[in-house]
């Protein structure tokens, strides 16, 4: 089977519900086979686990899924090689990634999303499915003992992406800061995923979803903008 992925930008739009804009696209993407998602909270961290899992459930719930948390597991890798889908919260990336080494369960949901288990993430649950956590906008709360992330795909996303300019306010911009990570990592992709906005990933080809356009940067290279109607096939 060829991997399967819904990596979105952000949870909520403003003034909507939880995940509200993203169920639509979730339920299309989960289809009738998947009766309940494995979810990891691991990015909540002003948020309990047990909240943070009710929080996602009650949606999950209303699309017709039940939904299993690790951190109620014993055993966070056997749950991870029987889940028949994967979804990947918000919240703190580098106290994620942290967990998920410390779980050891890193290299199972690699090899489960890469043979065919549906993996879906939003903001840093989309992060991680990149090559590194590099391009994360959180604080590092903590220190992970590898900057290292699942390898889903071949670019890296910054979720939130925004072109906003904060008057008064002589700090980097966003297009700042990924340059600079250009600089030192000539030859990755950076998308940059504004909030409302996802990539649908089936095998080879990338299907962008969302009204707004999205952002592609390479090093030494102008960047780039498409809308929906774009191919992005060459993100792979």
């Amino acid at each position: 089977m060829e991997k399967r992925l819904l990596l979105i930008s952000n949870s909520t739009n403003y003034g909507e519900e939880y995940l509200d804009y993203t169920k639509p696209h979730i339920k299309q993407f989960l289809g009738q086979s998947v009766k309940e998602v494995l979810f990891i909270p691991w990015a909540g961290v002003s948020i309990s686990y047990d909240d943070y899992t009710a929080k996602v459930e009650g949606v999950f719930k209303k699309l017709g899924y039940g939904l299993r948390s690790i951190h109620r597991t014993d055993d966070p890798v056997a749950a991870v090689r029987a889940a028949e889908a994967i979804a990947v919260g918000g919240g703190n990336t580098f106290h994620l990634v942290h967990m998920l080494h410390e779980t050891g369960i890193m290299e199972h949901i690699r090899e489960k999303a890469l043979a065919g288990t549906p993996y879906m993430g939003w903001s840093a649950g989309s992060n991680v499915a990149c090559p590194s956590l590099k391009t994360t906008n959180d604080m590092p709360i903590v220190q992970p003992r590898s900057f290292e992330t699942l390898g889903l795909v071949k670019f890296q996303i910054n979720p939130h992406y925004t072109d906003a300019i904060i008057p008064n306010h002589n700090g980097e911009t966003r297009e700042d800061r990924i340059r600079e990570f250009l600089v030192a990592n000539p030859d990755i992709i950076v998308v940059g995923l504004k909030e409302g906005t996802i990539l649908r990933v089936e095998g080879n080809d990338t299907q962008y979803i969302g009204s707004k356009t999205v952002k592609v940067f390479r090093k030494g290279e102008p960047t780039l903008e498409f809308d929906k109607n774009a191919n992005l096939d060459f993100l792979r």
